[in-house]
């Protein structure tokens, strides 16, 4: 595919802003939850389950905001999600109760919605069409870079100035950068020429029509049960592994492996499989995870099979994204991309705030990381079975 000049400013602007936006809303809260929870004097589970719920919010509010994306587009909509990121941060900023925490957050969840990739994904699909594979695959490897930024600058500015100004210069960073930038995106085209050439030769499906067909809930009950894998691994491998009698400082080193391999696992997916379909790389990506916990299960014990662990869950993770971005325009076409990729992504959402409780509820009962690893295993099988069932006919 070759990039004009518009698409290239595109992609550079959604590769900036989603750096931003992924480090203040998602990684940002790694490293100043133990400060919140200090000066508030608030229990752990008080200050994360925040958290869950501002992606419990982003969840419900997913299939709504991809129906305004499909209709307004990603530069009004996305410009709003900054203006609401921007003033969610500021207000939890000065957060001095729960209940204005918790509304800040709630605030947050929604602009989740409104800026993280799902919008990123039907802003590049509306422009370049059904050549957004690429453009998403390229996005998403710029993305990547997200927490190996954010975590040692958010360590830097709470050392500095504490977890209330780091919010306060993020949420600048959301009205002053991502705000401007978003509304330097290019206005939704209309579809009238789109019909008449793409949609010609491919039937796209309404979001009714493809809530209503059996592929689409198979793929959202496959990608729900990898969020819930991937979520609550992303909190508790650390610990899992400290179980297992992994020294503190090989847990985090090989904890550290995942980051760069998703980035190669996007490298991978964009030259080794960049002509091949979006389900045959997905089949790959989703039996990458049981395989993966099946070593750390049964060789757990040695230094080399927890590395191997984190360099197949990296590359499934990193891989994921892009097919979950591009799958759902493969089989329902991309007049309704956002509202179908919105409302596929609600149930991953919900999975993805229950991971982290429900494990931490578990652990509590058992002295040994096996059982917590055994239902981990249990959801990627059935994460890997639901998507070999949805894509067993290459259209729905």
């Amino acid at each position: 595919m070759k990039h004009t000049p518009h698409a290239l400013q595109t992609i550079a602007i959604l590769a900036l802003t989603q750096i931003l936006s992924w480090g203040s809303l998602y990684y940002a809260i790694a490293i100043l939850a133990p400060e919140i929870q200090r000066e508030m004097a608030w229990r752990a589970e008080l200050v994360f389950a925040a958290f869950s719920w501002s992606l419990l919010v982003a969840g419900m509010v997913a299939t709504y905001i991809g129906i305004l994306l499909d209709r307004h587009g990603g530069k009004l909509i996305m410009g709003m999600g900054s203006l609401i990121c921007g003033s969610g941060l500021l207000i939890l900023s000065m957060a001095h109760n729960l209940a204005t925490y918790y509304f800040a957050w709630t605030i947050l969840g929604l602009a989740m919605a409104t800026t993280l990739y799902e919008a990123a994904f039907a802003t590049l699909t509306q422009q370049f069409k059904e050549h957004s594979r690429q453009a998403i695959s390229t996005l998403t490897l710029f993305g990547g870079f997200a927490s190996t930024v954010f975590w040692p600058l958010t360590q830097h500015l709470n050392t500095l100035w504490g977890w209330r100004d780091t919010y306060l210069v993020y949420g600048v960073a959301q009205l002053l950068l991502c705000l401007p930038l978003h509304l330097l995106l290019q206005k939704k085209i209309a579809t009238q020429e789109i019909t008449q050439t793409v949609f010609k030769q491919k039937k796209s499906f309404s979001l009714q029509e493809a809530i209503h067909h059996p592929t689409f809930w198979r793929l959202a009950f496959a990608f729900s049960a990898n969020s819930f894998v991937f979520s609550a691994l992303s909190v508790h491998l650390i610990p899992l592994l400290r179980q297992m009698d992994h020294p503190a400082k090989l847990a985090v080193f090989m904890a550290a492996l995942i980051g760069p391999m998703q980035v190669v696992g996007r490298i991978g997916e964009m030259t080794l499989a960049r002509n091949a379909l979006p389900q045959t790389v997905g089949k790959f990506t989703f039996a990458a995870l049981p395989a993966a916990l099946l070593v750390l299960i049964f060789l757990g014990m040695q230094a080399w099979a927890v590395a191997l662990f984190c360099i197949f869950y990296g590359l499934s993770n990193g891989i994921l994204t892009i097919v979950r971005g591009t799958i759902p325009q493969t089989l329902f076409g991309s007049e309704n991309y956002a509202a179908i990729s919105g409302a596929m992504s609600g149930p991953a959402l919900f999975s993805k705030a229950a991971g982290p409780l429900v494990i931490a509820s578990l652990i509590h009962h058992t002295s040994t990381p096996y059982p917590i690893l055994a239902c981990l295993l249990l959801f990627s099988l059935a994460s890997l079975t639901f998507y070999f069932v949805a894509v067993k006919s290459s259209r729905p």
